[in-house]
């Protein structure tokens, strides 16, 4: 049977019916938040030239990938509970899979360069502006983009085409991948696929960013000066802070435990991964960077209360 024929029943949460309006209700304070503060931190770098840097560039890109990750999953999920209407036709179900895959594999990518762009800073700062120059900055992102479009662009249909087995129940909140693989027909190469995507857009830029850190703690370690140590290591404490927010939900998310019900293990840290850690990726970078603080005080015009509150 063609899977265009019936479309998917979508399993959120296991939920009393009157809790669903006050899940509802979390989730879109959450979501609202998550743009707000994604939606300022993208404003100030582009309105304050001082900003206009490689890496507060990668960060502007975060937020846009923050914005699309819950864009995606958050109004969906909230009709639902307010609907009671789990069910999703075939064609919105692929299309929500392919936004969602496009945005993961990009800020996956992303997250490795603004790594890379911390490594570079601090342990090779004379060929920082060479390396990391506007023009290489760009084409970083364009491939960036790209990558994760035509990437997704095939995951999509390659999983569209393939045979269902079992009852088509999505075990998951939205569209995923490893939900809808689960139901689909055993299939070697389908599968050797997977497991060839998760290693290389997901295991590769993982390694790739511990190296660069690790490369970075050891020069941060050989500065003499205690106050050169910690000044060095305050310009990457943020992205570290979101990166292992990042690897750390969706390793627990993908590599769950056996379990006699792994669903809503699943589901908790598929939640902090798609839906919390958007909305404390910019509030964490708005904290433990000064220049975006100051940057977003004075966009907010709060910076002179602020400096007398802290005198």
């Amino acid at each position: 049977m063609e899977n265009h024929t019936y479309g998917f029943f979508i399993l959120t949460f296991a939920t009393h019916e009157e809790n669903k309006p006050f899940l509802s209700f979390i989730f879109i304070l959450i979501y609202l938040v998550g743009v707000f503060a994604n939606s300022i931190t993208i404003t100030v770098v582009y309105r304050y030239p001082h900003l206009h840097t490689p890496m507060y560039l990668f960060l502007c890109n975060l937020s846009i990938v923050d914005i699309c990750y819950t864009t995606f999953t958050v109004p969906k999920l909230v009709y639902m509970l307010i609907s009671g209407n789990f069910t999703t036709s075939f064609s919105q179900c692929f299309t929500q899979m392919y936004f969602f895959l496009h945005v993961a594999v990009t800020e996956d990518l992303l997250l490795f360069i603004m790594a890379y762009d911390r490594y570079v800073a601090i342990c090779k700062p004379l060929h920082y502006h060479q390396m990391l120059s506007k023009k290489n900055c760009i084409t970083l992102l364009v491939t960036i983009w790209a990558t994760g479009f035509f990437n997704s662009l095939f995951l999509t249909l390659t999983a569209s085409n393939v045979p269902l087995c079992y009852p088509n129940t999505v075990t998951q909140f939205y569209c995923e991948f490893k939900a809808f693989a689960k139901i689909s027909c055993p299939s070697a190469g389908f599968h050797l696929y997977s497991y060839v995507e998760a290693i290389i857009f997901g295991l590769l830029p993982f390694l790739c960013s511990i190296i660069s850190y690790i490369k970075v703690i050891i020069v941060i370690l050989r500065i003499k000066s205690s106050d050169g140590r910690k000044k060095a290591f305050s310009t990457c404490s943020s992205h570290l802070i979101v990166l292992t927010m990042f690897y750390g939900t969706w390793t627990s998310t993908y590599l769950t435990p056996p379990m006699k019900d792994p669903q809503v293990f699943e589901t908790t840290f598929t939640v902090l991964c798609l839906i919390v850690t958007p909305m404390l990726n910019p509030l964490i970078y708005s904290v433990r960077n000064k220049d975006v603080k100051r940057a977003i005080l004075k966009f907010l015009g709060l910076q002179r209360a602020f400096v007398n509150f802290s005198t």
